[in-house]
């Protein structure tokens, strides 16, 4: 640092925004704006090291009162970080939307001189900025501020004092010596708490005091207004008088510090000495045996592993794993995981089963048919799965697959299964799983990992022997987190899953004694190699005669009891529940029935519930009239009611509140409380009424579904257009169906002799309703020939005829799939005649004989024979016919 420094008159000025820097201080800055940047090039780059500016400090108007000449003038804004961005905006700018505001100068500043400038160009912008290093070097006092250009240039007058006169005061002296002296103590601190050597002592030997004041608190942090202080310090015993004060201060900062660091080392180092006696007086109990009373969680885990009776294999890793838990203190990270995974081998169930009690088959064979109406096929095949368990309880039976639509007893089946084995039943839902670990575990190297299902479902029923019910199997997904189905393979393959391998155990569990049952509505989605695991039970669904039972036995005495009411309260004779069964329900399962049923039951719940508070505000009315009773009421039916005698609780009014004549269900009511009938036996006669539409029979998730193809010709050129969201293979077998049609025109008697193609001059267009359901598969293809043959001959379908099979290119009727449920379909939409291929003939064993007797099934070879039986009379073709 100089020991003077001869200053110009007039220089120009960067203001710094509530920022002060003090002689001796260096500062690192970035400059942005107009007026900085040309500062910068016009006083320091060209003149290089020769080159002097002023530095004066700027704050808002709002936050001070006016210190020194004012004038309006925009500011940058600092940065007080690493880089301090500053300068000034431009005083002259045209531009009206940027109004400057108000700051003050201050009237003091200090000459600054560069050490080192960097010029940059920013990008894609190309705006100069400029990085400079300044050094404080003087005070200066502002005598006049203008403006030159785009800066402000300032006429000066030093402050600085000369070394004489500061040598000539004694009181200069004596502050010099008590401002060493507290400098020294705070370099003292500094390096023994940094542990660095003494060089920072050889500034109070090499700079001046005078200056040695400035950069000592130039390194503090300290207020703005503090440092503005010290900056109209201009006085060298008062500047000094200052600086000792604030070293002082901060040395009385970092005492405080470090005895507060003390204190929380000594706390430490108590918790330290506390848990050393802990362990002390833990091994002193075990010496004495007398732990019992104060067990740890350790100990009372490792006993619960011995009692847990694990393998030994799996023992000795588990004990591995328990002695590293014990050498881990509880804060260290994987302490908890490893709690969990030994609290997990310790729950699970390795050698427990369940009691099982003797197999009785007639039994089993009553609970079952008390559980479930109809499914007489299933049920004996479940009676012969336990018979086989009876005679031989360690064999590996078959795993058995029910598939089904919805709402035929699936579920209920393998918890009947499990209630006469006499084991617990746990129920794996599988529906939308996509994720592998979600059967196999996660491994325990993930955060938040945790077991997959089957081995959390064994942790819950704590046997190892359970009938556990894998849910939804055709409804697993499979992506970029591997593929459920697959790892399902080893859980059904009884060779494999006696050393089944979870992720997250790491080590095989026995599943070779739990009884595994599934359950799909399809069997396409589920991945061959599962099923060839599964021996596939369909269960097709229920006659409207079977629904009717079970609505009977099963559903009415349980819609009534989650109602709160019985049956002397509501009765729903059966020839309501068959008006149900045809008007309101056409599905394979029970649950809208009894959804149905429940509708009922709860406007009944209504009307007592009224009744009930009408007697408690008024005892002796003897007539209630409600909306729904309006028309029992007006045949003069009145609804009576007995009197409870005052004096008895509110307990006996529930029991004794009887009606005399109980609320039955008729067809108004049913009307009022379902709605207008969605159903009816004439749909048939109505869609087939004109010529060009066949009844078909489809298969569906949900069960069987009558199927209506509709075909219409216009004018056109010769093109075929189908509607209805289908797929390939049905697009496919319109193809055909129109091929054959046209390639037999001459011999049907479909077209004119001096026609010669069937389509000349139209268009034909097939369409299958709804045409929001998407449609698949080759069984419609007869019934597409029927509809185009009735459409080219104007005559129609047998409106009580349904048919479904595939058909060739020559003509012959393939087999089709699902005829159990597609015959359950037409007979429930009131179907009287249905086509099938003689080759389906077997198929209808599985039939009811209930439904084959409402029916006459007529089977067909080719086409002619379907042909046939579609039409009124006969075909009228087939004496022309040279096929």
């Amino acid at each position: 640092m100089t020991e003077s420094v001869e200053l110009p008159s007039r220089l120009a000025i960067l203001p710094f925004r509530n920022k002060v820097l003090l002689p001796g201080a260096i500062i690192r800055i970035r400059c942005t704006s107009t007026s900085s940047v040309k500062l910068v090039e016009q006083e320091l780059w060209q003149r290089e090291e020769k080159g002097l500016i002023g530095i004066l400090s700027v704050r808002d108007a709002a936050e001070v009162k006016s210190i020194g000449p004012t004038i309006s003038q925009g500011t940058d804004s600092q940065e007080q970080s690493s880089k301090i961005q500053i300068g000034s905006s431009d005083a002259h700018r045209s531009d009206a939307k940027n109004q400057s505001e108000v700051v003050h100068w201050h009237t003091r500043g200090v000459a600054a001189r560069a050490l080192h400038l960097s010029r940059g160009v920013e990008k894609p912008s190309g705006r100069v900025t400029y990085i400079v290093v300044l050094e404080g070097l003087c005070r200066f006092s502002v005598q006049e501020l203008s403006i030159r250009g785009p800066y402000h240039t300032a006429r000066i007058s030093s402050l600085e004092m000369t070394k004489a006169e500061m040598e000539l005061d004694p009181d200069f002296i004596a502050l010099s010596l008590q401002f060493k002296a507290t400098a020294v103590e705070l370099i003292s601190v500094l390096e023994q708490k940094q542990k660095t050597s003494g060089r920072t002592k050889i500034l109070l030997e090499t700079v001046p005091v005078h200056k040695l004041a400035d950069v000592f608190v130039a390194s503090f942090e300290m207020s703005f207004e503090e440092q503005l202080s010290m900056l109209d310090s201009v006085d060298i015993k008062v500047r000094l008088s200052k600086a000792t004060e604030l070293v002082d201060r901060h040395l009385q900062s970092i005492r405080v510090a470090e005895k507060i660091t003390q204190k929380v080392e000594g706390q430490l180092s108590k918790s330290q000495k506390e848990f050393l006696l802990r362990q002390q007086m833990r091994a002193i109990k075990e010496e004495l045996g007398d732990n019992d009373d104060d067990e740890d969680d350790l100990a009372a885990l490792e006993r619960k592993m011995q009692s847990a009776g694990m393998p030994q294999n799996i023992w000795n890793h588990a004990h591995r794993e328990l002695r590293r838990l014990k050498k881990m203190q509880p804060q260290q990270p994987g302490y908890n995981s490893s709690c969990v995974y030994l609290e997990l081998l310790a729950d699970l169930p390795w050698q427990k089963t369940s009691d099982e009690h003797e197999l009785d088959l007639r039994a089993a064979r009553e609970r079952m048919d008390s559980d479930h109406y109809g499914l007489v096929k299933v049920k004996q095949r479940i009676v012969e799965y336990l018979a086989v368990r009876k005679l031989k309880p360690d064999a590996r039976g078959p795993v058995l697959c029910f598939v089904g639509p919805p709402g035929v007893g699936k579920t209920s089946l393998a918890s009947s299964i499990a209630a006469a084995l006499g084991r617990k039943f746990v129920r794996i839902s599988l529906g939308g799983v996509k994720d592998e670990a979600d059967i196999r575990g996660h491994r325990r190297t993930y955060i938040g990992s945790m077991p997959g299902r089957l081995i959390e479902g064994l942790k819950r029923v704590a046997v190892c022997n359970p009938v556990m019910l894998l849910d939804e199997i055709d409804k697993t997904g499979s992506d970029v987190r591997g593929d459920p189905a697959s790892a399902l393979l080893e859980v059904l393959d009884p060779e494999q899953n006696q050393t089944f391998n979870d992720h997250y155990l790491n080590v095989p569990f026995d599943l070779s004694k739990v009884v595994f049952v599934a359950t799909a509505n399809r069997v396409q989605p589920i991945p061959p190699p599962l099923r060839d695991r599964m021996e596939v039970i369909e269960l097709p669904g229920y006659t409207p005669e079977e629904k009717l039972k079970i609505a009977m036995r099963h559903l009415i005495p349980r819609v009534l009891d989650q109602h709160g009411l019985n049956a002397k309260f509501l009765q729903i004779p059966e020839a309501m529940v068959k008006l149900v069964i045809q008007r309101y329900t056409r599905e394979a399962g029970v649950r809208n029935l009894e959804r149905n049923l429940a509708a009922l039951a709860r406007a009944a719940a209504v009307i007592f519930a009224e009744q009930e508070q009408s007697v408690s505000l008024n005892k002796g009315m003897q007539r209630i009239a409600t909306p729904l009773l309006e028309n029992r009421l007006a045949d003069g039916v009145d609804v009576e009611m007995e009197v409870i005698p005052m004096g008895v609780n509110t307990h006996d009014i529930s029991n004794e509140f009887r009606i005399a004549s109980a609320l039955v269900v008729d067809e108004a009511m049913l009307e009022k409380v379902l709605g207008p009938p969605r159903f009816d036996d004439k749909e048939t006669a109505e869609r087939v009424a004109n010529a060009g539409v066949s009844v078909g029979l489809v298969w569906t998730a949900f069960g069987g579904e009558v199927q209506f193809v509709e075909a219409t010709a216009m004018a056109g050129k010769g093109e075929l257009h189908l509607t209805g969201q289908l797929g390939d293979v049905i697009k496919e077998s319109a193809q055909i169906a129109l091929t054959w049609v046209r390639a037999r025109e001459t011999d049907l008697k479909l077209a004119a002799a001096e026609q010669n193609n069937l389509l000349q001059g139209r268009d034909i267009h097939i369409h299958f309703p709804a045409g929001a359901v998407p449609k698949d598969g080759p069984s419609a293809g007869v019934t597409l020939v029927t509809a185009l043959v009735s459409l080219f001959s104007q005559k129609r379908v047998r409106a009580d005829t349904a048919m479904t099979g595939e058909m060739t290119l020559r003509g012959l009727v393939l087999p089709v799939g699902g005829i159990k449920d597609k015959i359950l379909a037409a007979h429930r939409y009131g179907i009287k005649r249905v086509i099938l291929p003689e080759r389906n003939l077997k198929d209808l064993v599985e039939v009811p004989s209930q439904v084959l007797a409402s029916l006459e099934i007529l089977l067909a070879k080719r086409m002619e024979d379907v042909l046939e039986q579609a039409f009124d009379g006969g075909c009228p073709w087939k004496q022309h016919s040279k096929l």
